[in-house]
């Protein structure tokens, strides 16, 4: 049996099986000494799980409380001690809005409620509605144990009706066998989103199209409809009978409406206009162009127009990280961008001979007042966002 720094190397390789085997006041002693690496305590921590040495307790508590121990640990050591009476004075007082540590005060929210803490009952009901899976997953997790002790009426009663407190009431119902269809005309469409992933019965859905009292809750029924069935056939001529609703933008003309609806509607994110999910499904998608051709095209464009262009790049290696919609060519006006979604091509700054001679070759230049439209409800996600975004975000999008 080898020691922890023979079974942790290095880290992120962990002998699991060896540290379960390792006695567990060693793996305790060593986890509670914040001189050693963290990452070589934590594995300590997960591999103390049912075997927790009692005169090791007050170490291990100390160092959950201390605000300057890395975040990982003391997650783990929570996890760990959640059940312990001597964290339990702690854990009600402490303000987890005021911990620093990344992931813990969700970590705390979810400890709160594992121990039936009903006050936390509004907090874990936001992090379940967060469109980040992993605070989803604490969030659920930490509502999931106050039900298994308390039921879920109780639940209910301590929260009220923002729009994540509907959420739960729309998954417990749901859970319960009951319909959540008319949830569908829920002002906020984070909620409305949520019932139509439950919906699976196709007649009900169909029904309900005649009754739905929105423009907004049809479209929530075709969809969710279409995520059944996957009839296009039928998608389409129940859109053409409620008279083809779309989010109008001003100013939006169909061909870039074409290149960013089929780019980005059909996995728009939740709080997006359903109308955006349905055209999507509905309308025909544009001819993708030849990447390739079309910058072969641009960049013989501008080598007539005098402008010795450099050969184009991804806009990920030009960045030299992630991926996106279009390439960057260099030439002596600047940096050009060319859209993979269409004939679309723009630059940062005045480029008069390098727009002249893109047009020439067949290229739409995306100018200042077109690139500012923002494209009303339809949410992409950009760096950590998830709102709408302007049409030169849109069909030049870089993503790390």
């Amino acid at each position: 049996m080898g020691s922890v720094e023979v079974l942790i190397p290095a880290a992120g390789r962990v002998d699991v099986a060896g540290l379960r085997a390792l006695d567990a006041d060693v793996l305790a002693r060593y986890a509670a000494d914040p001189t050693h690496p963290w990452w070589r305590r934590g594995p300590c921590v997960r591999a103390l799980t049912g075997r927790v040495p009692e005169h090791r307790v007050a170490d291990l508590v100390a160092r959950v409380r201390d605000r300057d121990e890395v975040a990982e640990v003391r997650i783990a050591l929570l996890e760990l001690l959640v059940e312990r009476p001597e964290l339990m004075p702690w854990l009600r007082d402490v303000d987890g809005r005021r911990e620093r540590s990344y992931g813990l005060p969700e970590a705390i929210l979810r400890a709160r409620g594992e121990v039936g803490d009903r006050s936390a009952a509004p907090e874990l009901a936001t992090l379940a509605a967060s469109a980040w899976r992993r605070r989803q997953r604490i969030g659920e997790a930490g509502l999931e144990a106050l039900v298994a002790r308390y039921g879920v009426e109780p639940i209910l009663t301590d929260l009220g009706d923002r729009p994540e407190d509907r959420m739960f009431r729309v998954r417990m119902r749901h859970r319960a066998g009951a319909d959540v269809t008319e949830t569908l005309t829920d002002p906020d469409r984070d909620v409305a989103y949520l019932a139509q992933s439950l919906l699976s019965d196709p007649a009900r859905l169909r029904g309900y199209l005649d009754e739905a009292p929105t423009v907004e809750a049809k479209s929530w029924a075709v969809f969710a409809l279409h995520r059944l069935t996957g009839d296009t056939d039928e998608t389409r001529r129940i859109h053409a009978a409620l008279g083809h609703p779309r989010v109008e933008v001003s100013g939006l003309d169909d061909e870039v409406r074409s290149a960013i609806v089929h780019e980005y509607a059909g996995g728009c994110q939740r709080r997006s206009d359903p109308r955006w999910r349905v055209e999507a499904l509905c309308a025909e998608p544009p001819a993708r162009p030849d990447v390739d051709g079309q910058l072969r095209r641009a960049t013989a464009a501008l080598t007539r127009a005098g402008l010795a262009p450099m050969p184009p790049v991804s806009c990920g290696d030009h960045h030299r990280q992630g991926d996106g919609t279009y390439h960057v060519i260099v030439c002596d006006e600047g940096e050009l961008l060319i859209s993979t979604l269409g004939r679309f091509a723009t630059g940062n700054e005045d480029h008069p001979v390098a727009r002249r001679a893109l047009e020439a070759a067949g290229f739409r230049w995306i100018d200042d007042a077109t690139g500012a439209i923002r494209v009303t409800d339809l949410c992409v996600y950009h760096f950590g966002d998830r709102e709408p975004l302007t049409v030169d975000t849109l069909l030049f999008h870089w993503q790390d």
